[in-house]
């Protein structure tokens, strides 16, 4: 997945959504997971990594007044969001129904709700050995 990052500079993801690079391999995915022929044909599921998120979805301030917009930041003081667990790198499994197609800059992402995300794969980190003033001694 090689995507030239100042094409994900100027773009801002809203609220709970992701936006997904398309993984349009044959058979086996990159991560190693294999989807059965029955749910390729009908296309209802699809996969793709993720290359950015949106802050999540807004809480709303419980020391205003409920209106119209209860997450509207009436005080000036910064917005408070439930985070997402999808990152950025993430490999998701998701319904295509749920998906928007976009065109940015010669490149083709699908905008996905939380939502609509069966499940993540997310490799883990490298681990470094610890320093030796990390060490515990017992």
């Amino acid at each position: 997945m090689d995507i030239d990052p100042r094409i994900l500079e100027n773009m801002i993801v809203i609220g709970d959504r992701v936006l997904v690079k398309l993984d349009e391999s044959e058979d086996k995915t990159e991560v190693g997971l294999y989807l059965p022929q029955s749910v390729k044909e009908r296309d209802d599921v699809i996969q793709g990594f993720i290359v950015k998120t949106g802050p999540g979805i807004p809480l709303a301030d419980p020391s205003s007044s409920l209106g119209e917009e209860p997450w509207s930041n009436e005080n000036g003081g910064p917005l408070k969001y439930i985070p997402m667990e999808a990152q950025a790198g993430d490999y998701a499994l998701f319904l295509r129904k749920a998906a928007v197609e976009i065109n940015y800059k010669r490149e083709k992402f699908l905008i996905v709700p939380q939502s609509a995300i069966l499940i993540l794969i997310r490799e883990p980190l490298d681990l470094l050995p610890p320093e030796d003033g990390d060490m515990l001694d017992i």
